[in-house]
C-alpha cells in the first residue's frame, strides 16, 4: 500500500471520528440537561409543592380552630401541629429556591413565627386576640398561594428547558445522519481516487 493511500485511509477514518465524537458530546450536554430539568422538576418543585400542601393544611386546620374557639386544640393538638409544620418549613428550606420563591418563603416563616408566638397566650386571654390571628393565618395563606404559583411556573419553565433540549437532540441526530453519509460519500471518493500518472 502507498503512503498516499495510506494517508488517504486514515484522513477518512479520522473524519468519522472526530464527527461521531463531536455530536456524542453535543448530545450528552443535551441529555445531562434533560436529566437536571427532570431531576429539578421532581425534587424541588413537586416535593416542594406536597409540603406546600402539608402546610396548608396544617394552617386550615389552625383556622378552624381559631373561628371556633376550640380551646382543646390549643391545648392539645396546636403544639403538635407546630412541631409538624416547623419541620415542613425546614423540609421545604432545602429545596432549591429562585429569589422570589426565597423573599415569599421569608415571609412565610415571619408569619408563621409571629403566629406561634401569638397562639401561646391565646387560650389565657380567652380568645380575645383570635382576630389577629385569623389575619397571620390569611397572611400564611396567601404566602403559601404565591409559593404553590411559583412552582407550577417554575415547572412550566423547566420542562420547556428539557423540550427543547430533546428538540436540540433531534435535530443533531438528523443532522448527523446526513453529515455521515456525505463523509461516506467523500470517504469513497477519496479512497477510490487515483490520481493520473504521467
Amino acid at each position: 500500500m502507498k503512503l498516499f493511500d495510506k494517508i488517504k485511509w486514515i484522513l477518512g477514518i479520522l473524519i468519522v471520528f472526530v464527527l461521531i465524537a463531536a455530536t456524542n458530546l453535543i448530545d450528552r450536554s443535551n441529555f445531562v440537561q434533560v436529566r437536571e430539568s427532570v431531576e429539578t422538576i421532581y425534587q424541588d418543585r413537586l416535593i416542594a409543592k406536597d409540603l406546600i400542601l402539608d402546610i396548608y393544611k396544617a394552617v386550615q386546620e389552625k383556622e378552624i380552630a381559631l373561628i371556633t374557639s376550640d380551646a382543646n386544640f390549643f391545648e392539645a393538638r396546636n403544639s403538635i401541629l407546630n412541631e409538624e409544620m416547623k419541620q415542613l418549613l425546614e423540609s421545604f428550606e432545602h429545596t432549591r429556591q429562585t429569589e422570589n420563591e426565597q423573599q415569599v418563603f421569608g415571609r412565610l416563616k415571619e408569619n408563621y413565627n409571629a403566629l406561634v408566638s401569638k397562639e401561646s397566650k391565646l387560650v389565657s386571654n380567652d380568645f380575645s386576640d383570635s382576630r389577629e390571628l385569623l389575619e397571620l393565618v390569611r397572611k400564611l395563606e396567601g404566602d403559601l398561594y404565591a409559593l404553590s404559583d411559583i412552582q407550577i411556573s417554575e415547572g412550566s419553565r423547566l420542562l420547556s428547558v428539557s423540550k427543547r433540549a430533546t428538540d436540540s437532540v433531534e435535530f443533531f441526530t438528523q443532522l448527523e445522519i446526513g453529515i455521515l453519509i456525505l463523509l461516506a460519500i467523500l470517504i469513497q471518493i477519496i479512497i477510490l481516487y487515483q490520481p493520473k500518472k504521467e
